[in-house]
């Protein structure tokens, strides 16, 4: 991935500080019963099932554990990205205590270096939409409520186990105006050794790290007590995203090497990469701790695959249209990675027959050194062929797809407002005719309508099916090509051949995190609370393609 998508790091600048909190005054204490023995143990938890004080009478959490010290569901409310870092805070503060008494060499080369990365974590937005979730499927209690935020931490160090990594097999030297780490750790022994050593030393050192982080996250959701009933959703839901991650990024790997420039394999490297793993995923982990049913968690889902795949697309348009200055990033480096994108891939399918613009685009991929009037050469065959605008169009229909599934749920006023502004925010903006929810509550749900019922949906038709678009046709793809289309490009676009499912696929990591929005206040309205708690199927993903619906699905959007 690339070191362009960091866009959840602040800008550059000094590296804060590491606060060392004081464990006994941590804000989240998970694993209960009374003080420490001198062995370091805990209690039982009966004095914390003494203490539950709102959650007495309700069944036992799946791990023993109590909410003494949590700041309350309305604190987080008002300061979600606060409450994780809090917990963040007081986590890598025991991590690191137990590394130093390891080997402080070790702890002051590798573990702070994890600490500070995942601290300078900027919006949280995955965590972020993992509470919002919660909040409103109808959780709120202290379990639940303590359960998201660990939880959303957990991601967060996840994110640093792949930001860092992906530096690593990107090259990137860079994040944000600041040393990578593999860049940073090899600078401190470069002076001593050959810089062909010291950087590959950095490399390894920083594989390592971003192993660290990833078992630092296993420790915090194997440690968080949940809510009854919901453990062995969560710990799949857990399990599955940490192999998703994986396959998601070696699957990007493996489409450079093999110089894959397929629409269909970039349109599912784009849902594994963002829809996925940045928001569907965290959605689902938040239904699941709030016991949402199926239905309900299904069609969040839906919506949220649709907002991270705009978010995708768009993020795909910026990185090669982006200004440096006010990114923190070159621009072209999907470029010159030769990574195929949608965007990319598009141009190559609607440029058949143009031999001078896929002499361009063969020369531009991969070519690490691509000077700028070369990039500006691939920009203009991306305008000639139609294929910016019809991405940037397409984003904007998957947006308004994703908030017209949203609204269709019955949802928790307390929750709903705030996780839709976020989604929104997540996918670089409304499309025009969206921008206002319907008045009413926020799932926008007619009285009489059956709840988790999408409105608008055309009988006998499954929510989540998308229409079967005219064959011969790129799905999404509006029939009258843009005024730009080069001359002699195909009348109708690509044609996107058949693709296997990938119901329980790999969900791979994003390039980046999305833009993360406001923290918005609870929207008003009476609660429609879900009121069966069975545990919630895990998503099940149609095709990349099936996201490109059919041209009369958008013109609903």
């Amino acid at each position: 991935m690339r070191p362009t998508q960091a866009t959840d790091h602040h800008e550059a600048g000094a590296p804060p500080a590491f606060r060392l909190v004081a464990l006994a005054r941590s804000p989240v204490r998970v694993r209960s019963g009374g003080p420490r023995g001198s062995d370091g143990s805990h209690g039982s938890c009966e004095s914390d099932a003494a203490r539950s004080g709102p959650s007495a009478g309700r069944p036992e959490p799946d791990r023993c554990g109590g909410p003494d010290g949590f700041a309350g569901v309305r604190a987080a409310d008002r300061d979600v990205r606060a409450a994780v870092s809090r917990v963040l805070d007081q986590e890598l503060a025991e991590r690191l205590e137990r590394s130093r008494a390891v080997d402080p060499v070790f702890a002051d080369d590798l573990a702070l270096r994890v600490a500070h990365f995942t601290q300078r974590g900027g919006k949280r937005v995955r965590s972020q939409l993992l509470w919002w979730a919660m909040r409103a499927c109808g959780g709120g209690d202290d379990t639940s409520a303590v359960a998201a935020l660990r939880l959303g931490a957990a991601v967060e160090l996840l994110q640093t186990c792949a930001l860092v990594q992906d530096d690593v097999m990107d090259r990137s030297p860079r994040r944000r105006g600041r040393p990578a780490l593999h860049a940073d750790i090899g600078a401190q022994y470069g002076a001593a050794v050959a810089p062909d050593r010291a950087g590959r030393f950095g490399e390894a050192a920083a594989v390592l790290a971003g192993d660290l982080a990833l078992a630092w996250a296993d420790d915090l959701v194997a440690g968080t007590a949940l809510p009854a009933g919901t453990g062995h959703l969560v710990r799949r839901l857990w399990g599955d995203l940490r192999t998703e991650m994986v396959a998601g990024q070696y699957l990007d790997l493996q489409g450079q090497i093999t110089g894959s420039r397929s629409l269909s394999r970039a349109l599912r490297s784009a849902c594994l990469k963002s829809a996925l793993y940045s928001v569907e995923r965290p959605l689902a982990l938040g239904a699941a701790l709030a016991g949402a049913d199926g239905a309900t968690t299904g069609t969040l889902c839906s919506a949220g695959r649709r907002i991270g795949m705009a978010f995708q697309l768009r993020d795909d348009v910026g990185d090669v249209f982006s200004d440096d200055e006010g990114t923190g990033r070159p621009a072209g480096g999907d470029i010159r990675e030769g990574k195929s994108t949608c965007l990319t891939a598009l141009a190559r399918a609607e440029a058949a027959g143009d031999r001078l613009a896929l002499t361009v685009l063969d020369r531009a991929l991969g070519k690490h050194d691509l000077s700028p009037a070369g990039l500006e050469e691939v920009r203009d065959i991306l305008r000639r062929t139609g294929a910016l605008a019809t991405v940037e169009a397409k984003a904007g229909r998957l947006v308004a797809q994703g908030l017209r599934r949203f609204d269709a749920v019955p949802l928790d006023p307390a929750g709903a407002g705030p996780l839709r502004e976020l989604l929104v925010a997540a996918a670089g903006g409304t499309p025009a005719g969206s921008a206002a929810r319907p008045e009413g509550t926020p799932a926008n749900r007619p009285a009489g309508r059956p709840e988790a019922t999408p409105a608008n949906r055309p009988a006998g038709r499954p929510e989540a099916t998308p229409a079967t678009p005219p064959a011969g046709r790129f799905e999404g793809t509006p029939a009258t090509r843009p005024a730009a289309r080069a001359q002699g490009s195909p009348a109708n676009g690509a044609t996107a051949g058949p693709h296997p499912s990938t119901a329980n696929a790999p969900a791979g990591r994003p390039h980046a995190s999305p833009p993360g929005g406001p923290t918005a206040s609870p929207a008003t309205g009476p609660a429609t609370r879900v009121t069966a708690p069975a545990p919630a199927p895990a998503p099940q993903h149609g095709t990349p393609l099936s996201l490109f619906a059919s041209h009369s699905e958008d013109s609903r959007a």
